[in-house]
């Protein structure tokens, strides 16, 4: 690309892998500053490294080391994730194209984010957990030639969205790691990205699969 086709918040590949333009530093020899979004990692490069993605329903990716699929199918609700692929922001909001951010409150305009942004219904792509069995992976511009561990993410085990292997579902049971005392609890419910576990305890999915606070024993249900 030429530099002046490089916006902040486009979805491009580089070295073959899904990043967002964080910034663009036209002064700078690496201009084109890249967040990849299966974990976060930045990088600087320039802008002829980089091809544009144009993200779109039923796409696929990692982000933060979590699988999701792009969707149309429902309004958002309080603790999803949105990716905001049509942004209209008002002159008191600063959020820009394709960010994401997480659903704080929905009401029939739009929704508010833990950003303290308002997004309308249309402004948005729901990032539903999970790969749909019809959605289409865009992890990688090719895939030839990726190392076959690499490809373990996009394969057909993860793409039954309720009961993939990167989420808790109902009646896993998991142990805290980071507890004086024994505490074992089951999941009995969860709402976008909040895990209702046995005794009232709430927890976020990113919390819950975190190795070193909790470990997963088993599913009741397999029992």
């Amino acid at each position: 690309m030429k530099l002046f086709q490089v916006r902040k918040g486009q979805f491009v590949y580089y070295n073959n892998e899904l990043h967002r333009v964080y910034g663009v530093k036209p002064m700078y020899k690496q201009s084109v500053h890249l967040i990849r979004l299966r974990d976060l990692t930045q990088v600087l490069t320039n802008a002829a490294s980089v091809e544009r993605y144009k993200p779109k329903e039923l796409d696929s990716f990692i982000f933060n080391h979590n699988a999701y699929t792009l969707s149309k199918d429902r309004k958002a609700e309080e603790g999803d994730y949105i990716l905001i692929h049509n942004p209209m922001p008002d002159s008191l909001d600063t959020y820009s194209l394709n960010e994401i951010e997480v659903v704080e409150t929905v009401d029939k305009q739009g929704v508010i984010t833990s950003n303290s942004h308002g997004i309308k219904h249309n402004e948005y792509l729901l990032m539903v957990p999970g790969r749909a069995n019809d959605s289409h992976p865009i992890d990688y511009q090719n895939i030839e030639g990726v190392e076959a561990e690499n490809l373990d993410d996009i394969g057909p085990h993860h793409l039954n969205n309720p009961n993939s292997e990167l989420l808790p579902t109902l009646g896993d049971i998991y142990a805290k790691k980071d507890s004086n005392e024994l505490f074992e609890a089951m999941v009995i419910a969860i709402k976008g990205q909040t895990v209702y576990l046995g005794g009232g305890l709430e927890v976020s999915q990113e919390e819950l699969m975190n190795t070193d606070k909790w470990e997963f024993l088993y599913n009741l249900l397999d029992k």
